[in-house]
């Protein structure tokens, strides 16, 4: 409670750029709330959200961050608001009814993802948006963007190695911003961002140990070689997990498949879960290399513009039908989702891309269930506007920048390595050796049948590519999820998360 402005705050936050700055990160927000008021959040730099009791003004102000890495949910029923970076939380509210929000069901059939980010799959649950304030007063909600990935300026150096000199030190800051423990976690593959991330936590004296997924004999993949060559370079361990031995679907118990959503990897869950509970029992922090393609892998020279529009998804031909002939008819026209596979509805104000904020909430405490908090350096809203104001050609285009800013501290094998995703589909691998066939015959919720036609379902096994087969196992994560988020078996788990309490607003 702040005593001058009688403000009460409930904060899921990790503030950076905290030089010469003392309190903590929710008693900052508030400082930063009383001297600029809602503008505050135009001063804030890292992961967080929040929400602020302004009791002389009988409202509250809430926030997400710029890229949606703390969740942000709420209701707002019959005047009564309530939030939670917890799902789960506010659906143990009995006023929060099980009807689920229809399009979102079928944006995961088409996409694997809701592409609205301001609803989750429940039509009393909203979410905040990435980037987004929310303010609550006199029963009303109003929600207003504060950030968009629109840069003013172009930056521009007369000397190239300034470029990698201040993208060196930003990068450097980002990573140093988000380790405040002894130890330190990286999902670290053979490729070069995770190794980069590596390379400069082990330069800052934190204990280091990469953790990598690798196949050694299920397809050819070669993950294996090059995160050890980058840790023998680094001088960290790397523990490698094999997946070869997960089929889909694994879990060790019910509760890994337990999402607040159906989840976008589901299918991996097995291999997922694994590898972080490894991060976890080794350090509370884990960092991703999470999204350096989207900002340093540009195909070709655009302008700044044109650059930040190549993230939001293409609009499809307006011929082209949705190709997938076993959605329930009626569901389909009662969504109009031809519409929607035509084109995706996220805005086209914001670049965000609705896989990104599907996966920060998938790594979240509330969905893993572990005690690790689950970092990414290159969503730094500062690296991120650098990056994105700064010539394509040549520090763009094939993680040039990076490549010099790393010379020095990374094995050549791995700062030449193009990008180079899996030679070949996992899941389609399985399907083809007939080892996942027991997942063509499952006990079918009864919702499941609201949205697929069943009778028109294929076969795994005559799944040719990756996307029929993924849009196919979609049907069987979902069904299972209906199967498990019923409130007969809502669980109160025993989770280790950060969670924003509910509240109810004054009737003015």
């Amino acid at each position: 409670m702040s005593a001058s402005a009688k403000l009460t705050i409930q904060a899921n936050a990790r503030l950076d750029a905290r030089d010469g700055l003392n309190g903590s990160d929710a008693e900052l927000i508030l400082q930063a709330y009383e001297k600029w008021g809602d503008d505050c959040v135009k001063h804030l730099i890292g992961d967080f959200a929040f929400a602020i009791w302004d009791e002389s003004r009988q409202r509250y102000f809430c926030a997400r961050d710029h890229f949606g890495v703390k969740p942000f949910y709420f209701t707002h029923i019959n005047n009564e608001f309530a939030f939670s970076s917890s799902l789960n939380e506010l659906r143990l509210n009995p006023r929060v009814s099980n009807t689920l929000n229809e399009i979102a069901v079928g944006d995961y059939l088409l996409f694997g993802v809701n592409q609205d980010l301001s609803t989750t799959i429940f039509k009393d649950i909203q979410r905040l948006k990435p980037g987004h304030t929310l303010t609550v007063a006199n029963g009303s909600i109003t929600v207003k963007p504060y950030w968009t990935l629109e840069p003013s300026t172009e930056v521009r150096y007369r000397d190239p190695i300034a470029y990698v000199e201040r993208f060196s030190e930003l990068l450097s800051r980002a990573v140093k911003d988000r380790i405040d423990t002894d130890r330190v976690a990286i999902s670290m593959s053979g490729g070069l961002d995770s190794a980069s991330l590596a390379a400069l936590a082990r330069e800052q004296g934190k204990d280091v140990r990469g953790f990598a997924v690798v196949y050694d004999s299920l397809i050819p993949d070669e993950e294996r070689h090059y995160s050890a060559l980058a840790a023998e370079h680094i001088g960290i361990p790397v523990t490698h997990l094999n997946a070869d031995r997960y089929s889909l679907f694994d879990a060790q118990t019910p509760d890994e498949m337990d999402q607040p959503e159906p989840f976008l990897i589901s299918a991996l869950t097995g291999q997922f879960n694994d590898l972080l509970r490894l991060a976890a029992d080794f350090s509370p922090i884990m960092l991703t290399g999470y999204d350096g393609d989207a900002f340093m892998n540009v195909p070709q020279p655009p302008g700044i513009k044109t650059r930040i529009k190549r993230l939001i998804p293409k609009k499809r031909a307006a011929t082209e039908g949705i190709p997938y002939s076993w959605l329930n008819e009626e569901f389909a026209k009662r969504t109009d989702l031809v519409e929607r596979w035509k084109r995706p509805s996220i805005s086209q104000a914001s670049p965000l891309n609705p896989i990104w904020t599907a996966l920060f909430e998938g790594y979240d405490r509330s969905s893993t269930k572990l005690n690790l908090e689950v970092r990414h350096p290159f969503m730094d809203v500062r690296l991120v506007e650098f990056l994105s104001s700064i010539p394509v050609e040549p520090w763009c285009v094939n993680k040039h920048i990076l490549r010099v800013a790393m010379s020095d501290k990374l094995p050549s094998a791995v700062l030449n390595r193009r990008k180079t995703p899996l030679v070949s589909d996992p899941a389609l691998q399985l399907v083809r050796r007939g080892s996942v066939r027991c997942l063509d015959s499952f006990e079918v919720s009864p919702q499941l049948r609201t949205f697929v036609n069943l009778d028109r379902r294929r076969s795994l096994a005559d799944e040719e590519t990756s996307d029929g087969l993924w849009a196919n196992l979609r049907i069987f994560a979902l069904n299972y999820w209906l199967a498990n988020s019923q409130p007969g078996v809502r669980r109160t788990s025993q989770t280790q998360v950060t969670t924003v309490a509910a509240t109810k607003t004054s009737n003015a």
